[in-house]
């Protein structure tokens, strides 16, 4: 076991940002000019790691790449300069039911984003009942997902993913829309993995959350790096520089 469980190296991610943009070829002959864009840089030359076991937390004003850096750790995006490694099984919960089909019923969904996260039938069988305990929409688990408030679909959303057992658990706001029993659920399961030897890297835009649940920190700021360590001294600087 290396004492590393992510290695971010001078990751830089950038984005097109376009003024004038030709939807066809026909577009382009009528205009007689190519499309007009610039180059947005949401992430430059950021480098830090995460201990493995530790729960880690990224912090930072709206815009600032916290979202961005975890898709590319999660391997949905890919940085046009720099390197990610990560050193064991990791499974994401980036966005509110993702991975769900809104046709489907809760359990099919279960089977299906079990089976889209690595989980073979036998396994998600196994695991089926406390998934659904855990997220707590017993009632409902044979109704379509669309039917679903944000909370549940959230639940059952994070309840998939975290019964794939992942060494690294990536989260972007989960807890910001589940209820107060469900934080506490997700605040004790957190604690569960951190004493298995597990890592989980969470975004928050609740300073109190990063200083209750995290023991590390990064804060992001413009696509930079301005702090990382202790979450309590990460913290601190940001709300000095707020």
């Amino acid at each position: 076991m290396t004492d590393i469980a992510v290695d971010v190296s001078n990751v830089s991610k950038k984005f097109r940002l376009y003024h004038e943009r030709n939807q066809s070829l026909k577009s382009a002959v009528m205009r007689r000019r190519v499309s007009v864009h610039e180059d947005f840089w949401a992430l430059e030359d950021v480098s830090f790691e995460v201990p493995t076991g530790s729960t880690f937390g990224l912090i930072g004003s709206n815009g600032s790449g916290k979202s961005t850096l975890l898709k590319c750790i999660a391997k949905i995006l890919y940085p046009e300069k720099g390197s990610i490694r990560a050193y064991g099984k990791l499974a994401a919960m980036l966005e509110v039911g993702s991975g769900f089909h809104p046709e489907l019923s809760g359990r099919e969904n279960v089977y299906l984003n079990g089976s889209i996260l690595g989980m073979g039938r036998k396994e998600i069988d196994r695991k089926f009942d406390e998934i659904v305990a855990f997220s707590g929409v017993e009632h409902f688990i044979d109704q379509p997902v669309k039917n679903y408030s944000s909370g549940m679909y959230v639940r059952l959303g994070f309840s998939v993913a975290i019964s794939v057992e992942p060494e690294i658990l990536i989260v972007d706001e989960v807890l910001a829309v589940g209820d107060a029993d469900f934080q506490r659920k997700c605040q004790q399961k957190f604690e569960d993995f951190r004493e298995d030897g597990k890592t989980v890297i969470l975004v928050s835009h609740s300073l109190d959350t990063v200083e209750r649940m995290c023991d590390h920190a990064a804060w992001l700021q413009n696509g930079s790096l301005r702090a990382v360590g202790d979450a309590d001294s990460t913290v601190a600087a940001y709300k000095a520089f707020l």
